[in-house]
């Protein structure tokens, strides 16, 4: 086997390997090439070659959101770190495992004016777990600081960084290694609820009888199929989800934006929970925020093992297990209390349903109406990654099958990387992936495609409504010619000649005849990764979101 001869790249190798890391992401260059000589010519990894490092290290989060264990992404040195940031930014809030290693110059040669030389020590610390630090030589402190950020992204599910300065030459390579570094084991932190705690928290539940179970982004099959039972079963729970909850009950409130825009302030009152319970990651619906910061509850417990926000500016206790360890805990103890709430809700999810039936059926060709043909025909069993923006608001309003998984990047809510993330995604869980995208989103990742790794059942669905749709949504839009070029960027652009650039099949729509016509075909195509555009009508699609709205009430 050949090892890098640089003895710090060598244990950093020999440590990724004895912590079980497989997957390692390589932006190409020269400062970064001991490390590159040693991940590729070793079997135990797995590495790809992804030029642009914005889209390498979304693609490495994506294998590290499926996989479960930190991915490992390295750049050279300069702005090339840089370029990471909005991935780690991600990867930190979405709470997903990611080791950043950085080739630097070494310390005599940074300011003085040479090239590809930035300051590139803690440059990503604000969404840091760790940040190692490293010298030249190899040294049992450089052995640490490599365990202690690896360790980190392990325990604390995020992203670290490890910045390794090499001295030239970088090319040279050796037969023998001659390094033995340091490993240190992964401490497994283990955590319960104090009985005193659950008896207090279990008698304020025994008292209270409107109970609000909201959930955010969240693993698939996290909770036990008897957990949620036994919450819809319960007339004083209401268990509000999203589709990136990945949670299938039939009494569960799925269409949370479906059911409470038409709300009037004594419906808010009627529905003001007394404890609001939280757990999963970031959650989309502004309307469901905006109810419970005005109508707060009496207390709000947030479940997670790690970190617990205050998005609605009333939280009185964080729970640091999982969900389904204090349900586990919990709901023995809990009694059944005589109320009303679940079912006032169950009577407006049937009329608000009805209304929505109502409209689907009469709905012109629209982003509307497509996004709602899309998720009824999306096939069984696979993964669907949704971009952010219009995309992940629409698939909000519309029943998914509860056989696909469903993910979405909503730490920071960014449109940068979703395809990136996606197709990361697809490798690392092997199943058959379908991304659904809006236009802004697709062209400022279009380097996304530039790689080789992209299967072959790979499935883009690209709704290009001719800008930033989302922004004719919004609060304030005005039909003129700054709103069109600064707000909703409108383009002319269509995604036929990036298809051809990459070596994807491209199928197009324009209206129902023609989106029913090319979808079985391009879900059959599976010889080359497929794309399919659908345009819808850019000035037309507020317009009938809002009647939607309109006629739910």
């Amino acid at each position: 086997m050949i090892y890098p001869k640089i003895p710090l790249a060598q244990s950093i190798i020999q440590i990724c390997q004895a912590k079980g890391l497989v997957n390692v992401v390589i932006s190409p260059g020269s400062r970064n090439a001991p490390l590159t000589i040693g991940f590729t010519n070793n079997p135990h990894f797995t590495c790809y070659s992804v030029p642009d490092e914005r889209c390498a290290a979304f693609f490495a989060m994506g294998i590290a959101q499926q996989t479960g264990k930190p991915a490992i992404v390295i750049c050279t040195s300069g702005s090339a770190l840089l370029n990471f940031y909005p991935a780690f930014a991600e990867a930190f809030y979405s709470q997903i495992p990611l080791v950043v290693i950085s080739a630097d110059r070494p310390p005599h040669m940074i300011d003085i004016g040479d090239g590809q030389t930035i300051r590139q020590e803690n440059a990503l610390a604000n969404h840091s777990l760790y940040n190692a630090n490293l010298t030249p030589e190899a040294s049992a402190e450089n052995d640490a600081e490599i365990n202690n950020a690896i360790n980190k992204s392990f325990t604390k599910k995020g992203p670290v960084h490890i910045n390794a300065p090499f001295e030239e030459p970088l090319y040279e390579t050796t037969r023998k290694p001659i390094v033995d570094a340091t490993i240190s084991a992964i401490a497994k932190v283990l955590k319960s609820i104090p009985v005193d705690e659950l008896i207090v928290h279990t008698n304020i539940w025994n008292a209270a009888s409107r109970k609000l179970v909201l959930v955010g982004v969240n693993e698939p099959d996290e909770i036990d199929r008897e957990i949620l039972d036994k919450l819809a079963a319960d007339p004083s729970v209401v268990v509000m989800t999203e589709c990136t909850s990945n949670l299938h009950q039939t009494s569960f409130v799925q269409h949370i934006d479906r059911i409470i825009t038409p709300f009037a302030a004594k419906d808010f009152l009627m529905f003001q929970p007394e404890i609001l319970i939280t757990f999963g990651g970031m959650v989309v619906s502004k309307r469901i925020k905006s109810f419970l910061r005005q109508y707060k509850p009496e207390h709000h417990w947030h479940v997670d093992p790690l970190r617990a926000y205050d998005t609605y500016g009333s939280l009185s206790k964080h729970f640091e297990c999982t969900p389904n360890e204090f349900f586990q805990l919990l709901l023995p103890f809990t009694k059944e209390v005589a109320s009303a709430y679940a079912g006032n809700f169950e009577k407006v999810v049937g009329q608000r349903q009805r209304r929505h039936d109502a409209f689907v059926q009469s709905a012109p060709f629209s982003d509307f109406s497509v996004y709602g043909h899309l998720i009824a025909t999306l096939p069984e069993k696979s993964q669907l990654q949704i971009s952010n923006s219009a995309a992940i608001r629409y698939a909000q309003l519309f029943p998914i099958n509860p056989t696909i998984q469903v993910f979405c990047n909503r730490g920071t809510s960014g449109i940068d990387g979703s395809t990136s993330t996606a197709i990361g995604a697809a490798i690392g869980s092997g199943k058959p992936t379908v991304l659904i995208t809006g236009d802004i989103g697709f062209f400022y990742d279009s380097n996304a495609l530039w790689n080789n790794y992209i299967p072959n059942n790979f499935k883009i669905i690209l709704v290009n409504n001719g800008g930033g749709g989302i922004f004719r949504i919004l609060p304030g839009h005005q039909e003129n010619a700054t709103f069109n070029t600064y707000f909703e960027t409108s383009h002319g652009l269509t995604a036929k000649p990036l298809a051809d650039l990459f070596g994807l099949d491209y199928y197009s729509a324009t209206d129902f005849t023609s989106l029913e016509r090319n979808l079985p075909a391009f879900y059959a195509a599976n010889k080359r990764p497929c794309l399919l555009e659908i345009f819808t009508p850019e000035k037309e699609n507020d317009k009938i979101l809002k009647k939607y709205f309109e006629h739910l009430a």
